[in-house]
């Protein structure tokens, strides 16, 4: 059944990728319950009530309803967001994912009071906009809608790597997302066509109902797990 899958699909299937997933049992654990798993982070929420919403929580929806959808563990509506610059979290606690500045034991709140400090008077990049490229059993894949708008997307990682004091190896190739849930399980491997339906008539439906996902200006937040990130400091 996977032959006939995307390769970028292929690992949330069993008979491609048997690893049990990387964050079961330190972001979540095999209930799907979220664990403790403290932060900070750039984001930028969804804005509530616009139409873009409306077509991302349908597609969640459609997700939520597929029958081994259990396999899922899925983080609350609100919490819907596009990381732009991943700060520290507590179970990554080394270089290149700390500034090299400050100590590796420095308690995450600590590090939140430090970073508060670093970005005022930061200036952001302007605004930008985004569309779906991809929806994956665990959300969606987004870019920048045009050259000008990945360009812009580019400039505010450069320029929050300054505050920040570190780039992850994946700096300039971040894959940017919104995600729904997380692999509890890697999904069935006689689901692939069923699930590779629905994702594509999901990325269909974007096309035509929200060809723009409409977010909120860039925001550095903290966090308690994965099912709320409070915002701290608006940044756009």
């Amino acid at each position: 059944m996977l032959a006939t899958v995307r390769p970028s699909l292929a690992s949330f299937f069993e008979g491609a990728n048997p690893t049990p997933p990387t964050h079961l049992g330190t972001r979540y654990d095999a209930a799907g319950n979220f664990l403790l798993e403290p932060g900070n982070t750039v984001v930028s929420h969804l804005v509530q009530g616009s139409p873009s919403e409306a077509a991302v929580i349908e597609v969640r929806e459609r997700m939520r309803a597929m029958p081994d959808a259990d396999r899922l563990a899925f983080t609350p509506i609100s919490s819907l967001h596009m990381t732009l610059f991943q700060g520290i979290i507590e179970y990554r606690r080394r270089l290149p994912y700390w500034p090299q500045d400050v100590s590796l034991d420095t308690s995450i709140d600590a590090m939140t009071s430090l970073y508060l400090e670093r970005l005022k008077g930061f200036r952001g990049r302007g605004p930008f906009k985004i569309e779906v490229i991809e929806v994956v059993p665990t959300g969606l894949t987004v870019a920048g809608a045009t050259e000008e708008d990945r360009r812009v997307m580019s400039a505010w990682r450069d320029a929050l790597s300054v505050p920040f004091c570190y780039r992850h190896p994946d700096h300039d190739a971040y894959a940017f997302h919104i995600t729904f849930a997380y692999q509890i399980q890697r999904l069935a491997d006689d689901r692939a066509a069923a699930w590779q339906d629905l994702l594509d008539d999901s990325l269909a439906e974007f096309a035509r109902r929200a060809p723009v996902i409409e977010l909120q200006p860039p925001a550095f937040c903290n966090f308690k797990d994965m099912k709320h990130f409070e915002e701290l400091l608006v940044l756009g």
